[in-house]
């Protein structure tokens, strides 16, 4: 399927599910939740992507109306315009790159991490055209040197992986950093030879290495690449909210991450074919179906949290690399603590853990 494919049916996806949400009954589940005692709220997540299938799981099974809350779903487009949309209040909980939090503390809107989906960053992946490595002119990520290499957006968190990894490779100095915007224009700009290589998500290099035209040179999906350049676990992506929404509406938040919890309890017991099967149709249906099941199995093994909770260390990892001046200062960092942007109360509750 090529990418322009994907793009009109991901067009048609948002307009139909523009007007369900229209409707008022989401996927079939409006009415059942309409007389939920906690009310109403809009979640927002960054993108159409398996990643976030415990929000698509808890939405399907009802999940969040079981514990008395009547959640809409939106697909905010990407992690900027979620955190504006939080900030703004337009939405009450978002999930997207766990960076979003202590981002958003530091311009002043205090927030924090409440449930923890996986324990790498699955849009860190770099990808080389496979001639390129066939013939072995890129094999490795030091091999870019002197090359130009695809990112999405300045100061995105894509962006912020690339510099990193390359700083790793010892490399920084040598290579051109390109934003391109989308990541469509990511995969074209490689194809056409327009970069030596991009960035990618999972999914994104799943389906490139499915059609046979793209290879990784590091694929932060395999345990032993991902230990070498980072180090150990660190939060992906995340669902959060504002500091003031947990303080004031704490039976709000406890519904909501019940509900995320136990999806991800099904997740765990389930084959990924059933999970696919259960979600696909409703949320994922702009994506080729085989690429979600094989990228749902890989999740499955090596990236998905069974237990949603976001540790210290995990933390720690994941400031780290937004610090040292390449999204913010060390100083500024040192302002939003694993105490301030963490929460992962409402987790141990929902699973019974002592504090």
């Amino acid at each position: 399927m090529s990418h322009s494919t994907i793009s009109i049916r991901r067009r048609h996806f948002l307009i139909a599910s523009g007007a369900l949400l229209a409707g008022g009954n989401l996927f079939g589940l409006g009415t059942a939740q309409a007389q939920a005692k906690l009310g109403k709220v809009v979640y927002g997540q960054g993108s159409i992507d398996p990643i976030f299938t415990a929000g698509y799981v808890a939405l399907k099974k009802g999940y969040f109306g079981d514990s008395g809350l009547d959640v809409t779903y939106l697909d905010t487009q990407s992690g900027p315009r979620t955190n504006q949309m939080l900030a703004a209040r337009q939405i009450v909980f978002g999930a997207t790159a766990a960076t979003a939090a202590p981002a958003l503390t530091i311009a002043g809107k205090a927030a924090a991490l409440i449930f923890g989906f996986d324990r790498r960053m699955t849009y860190a992946n770099v990808l080389v055209r496979k001639a390129d490595f066939d013939s072995g002119k890129f094999k490795s990520l030091k091999d870019l040197a002197g090359q130009r290499i695809g990112a999405t957006q300045p100061g995105s968190v894509i962006a912020l992986m690339a510099i990193y990894l390359m700083q790793q490779a010892g490399i920084s100095d040598k290579v051109d950093i390109r934003p391109l915007g989308d990541l469509s224009t990511m995969l074209g700009a490689l194809k056409t030879g327009s970069v030596a290589a991009t960035m990618a998500t999972a999914s994104m290099m799943e389906q490139a290495v499915h059609e046979g035209w793209a290879v990784p040179i590091f694929d932060g999906t395999n345990n032993a690449a991902w230990n070498e350049f980072v180090g150990g676990d660190v939060p992906g992506i995340a669902a959060y909210a504002l500091r003031d929404t947990i303080a004031k509406r704490p039976e709000v938040v406890q519904a909501f991450v019940t509900g995320l919890v136990k999806a991800q309890d099904l997740i765990n017991t389930s084959s990924a074919q059933a999970v696919t099967d259960l979600i696909y149709d409703d949320y994922l249906k702009a994506l080729a179906k085989p690429s979600i099941l094989n990228t749902i199995e890989l999740y499955k093994k090596t990236v998905w949290l069974k237990d949603n909770i976001i540790t210290q260390d995990a933390y720690r990892r994941m400031a780290r690399i937004m610090g040292g001046g390449r999204q913010f200062s060390n100083a500024q960092m040192k302002t939003v603590p694993y105490s301030l942007c963490v929460d992962m109360s409402f987790v141990r509750k929902a699973r019974g853990i002592k504090p």
